[in-house]
């Protein structure tokens, strides 16, 4: 029998790494009923001095909305799947998930 989710924590994708201190913020994204899924994606690296964690918003995408979550020395893809974008954006951008 196969497991079903076998990479999914909630609404979290886990199959790769998430940067460091980035998990807390998705995983109060994936409480806002709108969010069906986050599946954080690929990871590169970036200059930066000790700045605390954030995600960035970046666009629309035919499924939801993409972010960038960014801490001093990395910055990780974030995709946001929704059914209702402009809902989901004014959620984030009030409860200040977002910069």
């Amino acid at each position: 029998m196969a497991l079903a989710n076998k990479y999914r924590d909630k609404k979290i994708k886990q199959e790769h790494t998430i940067i460091d201190n980035i998990l807390p913020l998705l995983e109060e994204i994936a409480e806002i009923t709108s969010v069906k899924s986050i599946i954080p994606g690929r990871i590169n690296r970036r200059k930066g001095s000790g700045i605390p964690p954030y995600l960035q918003l970046k666009y629309d995408t035919g499924s939801g909305i993409k972010l960038l979550g960014k801490n001093s020395s990395s910055v990780q893809e974030v995709f946001v799947v929704t059914d209702d974008i402009e809902g989901t954006l004014k959620l984030l951008k009030e409860k200040d998930y977002i910069k």
